[in-house]
């Protein structure tokens, strides 16, 4: 019911932009995150944002890089990145949960996205 796209190759500096299509529901009311797993590493949160895409918040790492934001008439989420880094490498998942915590879905997910690969080259 999540779909992520947009990822690809790009060169140190470069800039992509993910998309999340919700079907089958609406998720006007859930808030939207994004995560990240990178090769032999944990997948850690990246960015949420609330339903009514009044609050976002960001790991540390993206803070001033990269821009999540929301179109509910779409039931989309995105997540703009700039100044791309070869550590931004992974596969990212978008996320969506009812209990409301954009600041790092401490209460885990109702639903995951298929992730999409992000490659980022020095």
């Amino acid at each position: 019911q999540l779909q992520a796209s947009g990822g690809g190759l790009v060169q140190a500096g470069g800039s992509l932009r993910l998309s999340c299509a919700a079907s089958g529901r609406t998720f006007s009311r859930y808030v939207m995150g994004w995560f990240r797993q990178a090769p032999g590493k944990e997948r850690e949160f990246v960015a949420g944002i609330s339903w009514n895409a009044d609050s976002t918040y960001y790991t540390d790492s993206v803070k001033g890089r990269f821009t999540i934001s929301r179109d509910n008439a779409k039931n989309t989420v995105y997540l703009q990145m700039n100044s791309l880094k070869p550590e931004d490498t992974a596969v990212y998942y978008c996320a969506a949960d009812r209990r409301g915590d954009y600041e790092g879905f401490r209460f885990g997910a109702d639903y995951w996205g298929k992730g999409t690969q992000v490659t980022v080259s020095s």
